[in-house]
C-alpha cells in the first residue's frame, strides 16, 4: 500500500501543463516587449525626420513658421503618427552652426516633441505600480539645425 502512495505521487502527469503555465505568459510579455519596442524606435525615427524635414523647409528664404509646422505634420502623418498629438514644434531661426574651425554661420533650430504612448506596456504598469509618472506618455524630442541659405 505504501509503494502504491509513493509510486502515485512521484508520476508527472501534470508536469508539462505546470512549466507552460509558467513560462507562456512571459514569453508572451517578452514578445509583446519587443513589438512595443519596435514600434517606439519607428516612432523615434519619424519623429527625428519629421525635425530634419522642418529645418529643410526653415532655412529656406521666404518660409514662415506656419510653413516649416505645417511641413513637420505632414511627414509625421506620413509616418503613420498622429499629427494633432505633437506637443511642440520649436523653430530657432538665429542660431548659428560652426562651418569649420572658428568660422560660424546662421542656421536655423528645429525642435519636434512627440507624446509616444505604449499601446500594452504602459496599462500593464498602470495596473502594477501606481503612481501619477507611471502609464504617462514618453515624450520623444527630436532636434535639427541647418545652416541658412
Amino acid at each position: 500500500m505504501c509503494r502504491r502512495v509513493i509510486a502515485r505521487l512521484r508520476r508527472e502527469d501534470g508536469a508539462a501543463l505546470i512549466e507552460a503555465a509558467f513560462t507562456l505568459p512571459l514569453m508572451l510579455f517578452v514578445c509583446i516587449g519587443i513589438l512595443e519596442f519596435g514600434r517606439a524606435y519607428q516612432a523615434w525615427q519619424v519623429v527625428t525626420n519629421a525635425s530634419r524635414e522642418g529645418a529643410r523647409i526653415a532655412v529656406l528664404p521666404g518660409m514662415d513658421d506656419a510653413a516649416v509646422t505645417s511641413r513637420v505634420k505632414t511627414y509625421l502623418e506620413a509616418g503613420a503618427l498622429d499629427k494633432a498629438s505633437v506637443t511642440a514644434v520649436v523653430i530657432q531661426r538665429n542660431t548659428t552652426v560652426s562651418i569649420g574651425g572658428a568660422s560660424t554661420a546662421s542656421a536655423s533650430k528645429v525642435t519636434v516633441n512627440y507624446p509616444f504612448e505604449f499601446m500594452v506596456l504602459q496599462p500593464v504598469a498602470q495596473l502594477v505600480v501606481s503612481g501619477s509618472t507611471v502609464g504617462a506618455p514618453l515624450t520623444m524630442s527630436a532636434s535639427t539645425t541647418m545652416r541658412n541659405e
